[in-house]
């Protein structure tokens, strides 16, 4: 499992001992920074028929509240991302008069390690997250929002305490202790989504790659 999942689970443990004490001694919690990462969409692929009839393609960077957001478009779809360290968010626009399917089971998350995962999104049940996943449908000219984050990054905390259910690893440490340098290890790591959109019963297979170009731990 990744680093987070060890950290995550230390303090988890640490914090649901401190829920269960009947005793009046409570022990320290170690002090704790949060990173905060700036990501980019760094380029997008495309299979060559796609390019051939869905033209050129552009990637712009919208700002919201000081937040970047990186938008892709092109003849077919306009995709706005914003990764976080606890899922990646998106808003896809369907240009096309014809009806587009995201086909979730064959959609992935690859990691800075290059290793693949499965993909859940929102809506799916946390107990459900390795059962097939019906696609997506955006209707011509229509829109969604959603989110991809990897199955593998869910599972079932049991400390025998009230903060016992479901809990979700976040993609990449949002807290660290003050010695780590995420930036060695994350800086200029690369991450991808793939997301296959399937149109007129020809799937396209859209792979997002994303850039961590700098982590600032506060």
């Amino acid at each position: 499992m990744k680093t987070t999942f060890y950290l995550m689970t230390c303090i988890i443990v640490l914090f649901g001992l401190i829920g269960c004490f009947t005793d009046s001694t409570v022990p320290t919690v170690p002090t704790v920074t949060h990173a905060f990462y700036d990501f980019e969409l760094q380029e997008v692929e495309r299979p060559a028929q796609t390019k051939e009839r869905y033209g050129d393609s552009k990637i712009t960077t919208t700002q919201e509240a000081g937040v970047n957001k990186y938008v892709f478009e092109d003849e077919m779809v306009r995709v706005q991302w914003l990764p976080t360290t606890s899922a990646i968010h998106f808003s896809l626009i369907n240009k096309t008069s014809h009806s587009i399917k995201i086909i979730w089971d064959e959609a992935a998350y690859v990691d800075e390690n290059g290793s693949s995962h499965r993909v859940m999104h929102s809506g799916v049940k946390y107990i459900d997250r390795n059962n097939p996943q019906p696609p997506t449908i955006v209707v011509r000219n229509g829109s969604i929002e959603d989110l991809v984050f990897p199955t593998d990054n869910v599972y079932y905390l049991n400390l025998g305490c009230r903060l016992d259910g479901w809990q979700e690893i976040p993609l990449f440490p949002s807290i660290a202790h003050s010695d780590e340098d995420l930036n060695t290890k994350y800086k200029n790591k690369t991450f991808q989504v793939l997301l296959p959109l399937q149109i007129e019963d020809v799937v396209n297979d859209y792979i997002f790659v994303f850039n961590i170009k700098n982590i600032q731990i506060k």
